[in-house]
């Protein structure tokens, strides 16, 4: 059984993982379908910048957050005049995951995209079917299993996110302390071993369960794109 602050861990780091699917979600979509289906200058920049979270160290990115979003960022200042703040608040916490996940959920959806048919988005177009519709009735559900796998291998990294969670908000109990920073914390605590072997043991089994569902959506994903062929 897990300990109470080791159930708000858990908790907070559902709660992160979720919101930063909702929130990312639409943005993914929009930009999925950009890079699929337009040409445009500076394409090549885009995608090199949406690659970047992949490679730098996490806590470059949530230093970058931080210098951004801090109460003397210059994002963090103008929102502060509104009574909003990310920096050492969950929210933040949502925020480090969007930009950290963000990467895999656009190239999981993009994949869908390039793997629907063109053909029948063009009949669609031919008999009067607009832009919003033919998305929402053919290109969306024809990579929809690309499209949750993304989701789903997004929600993984962002439950696992540590580096620049912890720097842009820090370890605050019941607030800001994620399962991971949890973990990383009694990694460094003496007698932490039990508490550790538990969360550890949580994680991976959120970890395993989100691989297998991913790879079991991209499986169904590739046999159904085999099949209209």
């Amino acid at each position: 059984m897990l300990s109470a602050a080791e159930s708000t861990a858990l908790a907070i780091s559902l709660k992160v993982a979720l919101l930063s699917i909702v929130v990312a979600l639409p943005f993914a979509l929009a930009l999925g379908l950009a890079l699929s289906r337009l040409r445009f200058p500076g394409k090549s920049v885009l995608e090199a910048l949406l690659n970047l979270p992949l490679v730098l160290p996490p806590v470059v990115t949530g230093y970058a957050l931080l210098l951004l979003f801090g109460r003397n960022g210059p994002i963090g200042a103008w929102l502060a005049t509104f009574g909003i703040q990310f920096a050492f608040h969950w929210s933040g916490a949502v925020v480090a995951a969007v930009i950290m996940s963000f990467p895999l959920l656009v190239i999981s959806i993009r994949a869908g995209f390039d793997g629907v048919d063109r053909r029948l988005e063009a009949a669609a177009e031919s008999l009067g079917a607009g832009p919003w519709r033919r998305f929402f009735s053919i290109t969306l559900p024809l990579s929809r299993r690309s499209v949750l796998a993304g989701c789903v291998l997004a929600f993984a990294r962002a439950f696992g996110e540590f580096g620049a969670t912890i720097s842009f908000v820090g370890s605050i109990p019941g607030e800001t302390r994620t399962l991971s920073i949890a973990i990383w914390e009694l990694l460094n605590q003496p007698g932490g071993e039990a508490g550790l072997g538990r969360l550890v043991w949580v994680a991976l089994l959120v970890g395993v369960a989100a691989s297998l569902l991913a790879a079991l959506l991209g499986r169904r994903s590739q046999a159904s794109g085999a099949a209209h062929d």
